[in-house]
C-alpha cells in the first residue's frame, strides 16, 4: 500500500530498511549530525569567500562557477547557465525512491557594507547603468554555502539514499521583477524541476532569531509583491498662470491622498491584510513650470491572490477618478511581481513534528507570524508541495537585543556563523527523512 508523502514519522523509525539479511541501513540523523559537524569549517570558509565577492542578479558568474566546480567534484549531474547564471545539481541515490529538491539563492545587493568584518566586501558592480557598491546584506552567501555543505553530506551517503535529490542554486531573487525576468520563475521554465520533485524545501536566515531557533507556519508565510506604475498627465504651462493648463502636480497630490482609501475603505482587510505604499514620485524640472506629467510608483503586498487582484482594480479606478476631477488623466499599470509564498499545510505538519523538531527540539516554537516581505521561492511552491522556513542566525548571548539587530538589506547586517551547521542539518534532515519515508516508491 502506498504511504502518504507527508505522514508524520516517528523519529526513531529511521533505522533500517530491513531488520536482517545484511540489508543496507537508511541514512540516520546521527550520521547527518556528524557529517554537518565535519563540514562546518568548510561551509564557513565558503560563506566568507562568497561574502567577500558579492555579485548582483544574473551576474553571479564567480559564485556559479564555484558551485558547479564543487558539485561536479562530488559526483552530481550538473547543469549550468540555467536562467543565465543558475546551477542545478542532481544526485541519484543508490536505492529506488521519490524525489526532493532543495534551493539556495546566490545574488547580492547594491549596498555599501559597514560591518567591519575582516572579509567585508569592497566590491562594486554595475546596475541599471550605474556603478554601485555590493554586499551580501541578506544572507544569500550563507544560503549558498549551507547548500554546498548539504551537497557534501549527501554525496558521501549516495549509496544509501532512496531516490533523487535536486539542488537548485538560483540567481536573481532580490529583483522583485515579473515572472518573465525572475530568477526562480526562469529556472523553472528552463527545466530546474526536470526530475519532478515531490517536495521542495528552502530557508532564509533571520537575525531576529537566535542560533538554534527556527520559525515557519502553514499556509501563507510571506506576502505577494507587485509594483504599480501611475502616470498623471495634465497640460504643461507657466507656473504664474496655472489656469491656462492642467496642473499634474496638484492632481498627483489628490491621487496620492485618494489612494489611501483603497486599504482603509475599499478592501476587506479583516479577511487578509493588504499594504499599499507609494514610494516614488517624480515630476517637473523648475519651480516656475507646471509639468506635463508626474510619475509615481507604488507597491502592493497581501496574502491573498484574490485580494491581490481586487486591490489593483481599486487602485486603478481610484487614481483615474481623482485625476479626472481636476481635468487630468491617470494611466495605471500593474507590474506583477512575486506570488504569495505559501507553505503546504500537510508538509508543515510533517516537517514540524519530524525533521525540524529533531534538529531544533521542542523548545523552539515553529509558528511564525506571516511576513509582509516577499520571496520568489513562491514559484517553486507553486510547482511542488513545499516548505520555507526562517533559520535563526542571531547571537544567542544574554543581553543581546535581537529585536533591534540589523535585518536584511542593512549595511550592518551580520550573522552568527555558528548557525550554519544548523542550516546544513535542517536541509539534510528534510531531504533524507522525506526520501526515507517514501523509500521504494516510483518517482
Amino acid at each position: 500500500m502506498r504511504r502518504s508523502h507527508f505522514a508524520s514519522i516517528a523519529l526513531g523509525a529511521l533505522a533500517l530498511a530491513s531488520a536482517g539479511g545484511g540489508a543496507r541501513a537508511q541514512v540516520t540523523h546521527a550520521e547527518l549530525d556528524a557529517a554537518a559537524d565535519g563540514v562546518e569549517s568548510q561551509v564557513i570558509a565558503w560563506r566568507r569567500d562568497i561574502h567577500q565577492h558579492p555579485e548582483l542578479a544574473f551576474q553571479e558568474h564567480r559564485t556559479a562557477a564555484l558551485v558547479a566546480q564543487e558539485l561536479t567534484a562530488l559526483g552530481f549531474e550538473v547543469r549550468t547557465g540555467v536562467a543565465d547564471t543558475g546551477v542545478v545539481g542532481v544526485l541519484r541515490g543508490g536505492k529506488p525512491g521519490s524525489s526532493v529538491a532543495l534551493r539556495a539563492d546566490m545574488d547580492a545587493l547594491p549596498v555599501k557594507e559597514e560591518t567591519g568584518l575582516s572579509f567585508a566586501s569592497t566590491e562594486t558592480g554595475v546596475w541599471e547603468g550605474r556603478t554601485v557598491p555590493l554586499m551580501h546584506a541578506c544572507g544569500h552567501d550563507a544560503h549558498t554555502a549551507m547548500l554546498l555543505g548539504v551537497a557534501r553530506v549527501l554525496a558521501a551517503r549516495k549509496a544509501d539514499l532512496s531516490g533523487v535529490v535536486t539542488l537548485i542554486f538560483q540567481p536573481a531573487e532580490e529583483t522583485g521583477w515579473d515572472e518573465a525576468r525572475d530568477g526562480a520563475a526562469r529556472m523553472l521554465k528552463e527545466g530546474a524541476f526536470s526530475e519532478k520533485p515531490k517536495a521542495v524545501f528552502g530557508l532564509h536566515v533571520n537575525t531576529g532569531l537566535a542560533v538554534g531557533q527556527v520559525r515557519t507556519r502553514p499556509g501563507p508565510l510571506q506576502a505577494s509583491y507587485d509594483t504599480v506604475n501611475i502616470t498623471v498627465r495634465g497640460r504643461q504651462t507657466h507656473g504664474s498662470s496655472p489656469w491656462t493648463g492642467v496642473d499634474s502636480v496638484v492632481a498627483t497630490g489628490q491621487v496620492i491622498t485618494a489612494l489611501q482609501t483603497v486599504v482603509s475603505r475599499q478592501v476587506n482587510t479583516v479577511a487578509s491584510p493588504v499594504i499599499f505604499t507609494i514610494g516614488s514620485v517624480h515630476g517637473g524640472e523648475r519651480a516656475g513650470i507646471i509639468p506635463e506629467q508626474v510619475t509615481m510608483e507604488g507597491a502592493i503586498s497581501t496574502f491573498s491572490e484574490t485580494l491581490r487582484n481586487q486591490t489593483f482594480d481599486h487602485i486603478r479606478t481610484t487614481a483615474q477618478g481623482a485625476a479626472s476631477a481636476l481635468g487630468a488623466t491617470a494611466d495605471v499599470v500593474l507590474a506583477p511581481g512575486y506570488p504569495v509564498n505559501e507553505n503546504d499545510p500537510a508538509m508543515y505538519d510533517w516537517a514540524s513534528q519530524g525533521p525540524l523538531k529533531a534538529v531544533f527540539g521542542d523548545g523552539s516554537s515553529l509558528l511564525e507570524v506571516p511576513s509582509t516581505g516577499s520571496e520568489d521561492f513562491a514559484y517553486f511552491q507553486k510547482a511542488a508541495p513545499g516548505l520555507f522556513f526562517y533559520l535563526g542566525v542571531g547571537d544567542p548571548a544574554p543581553g543581546i537585543d535581537l529585536q533591534n539587530a540589523p535585518r536584511g538589506h542593512s549595511p550592518r547586517f551580520m550573522l552568527d556563523e555558528r548557525a550554519l551547521k544548523y542550516g546544513v542539518r535542517a536541509l539534510s534532515y528534510l531531504a533524507v527523512d522525506f526520501l526515507n519515508e517514501n523509500a521504494g516508491e516510483a518517482q
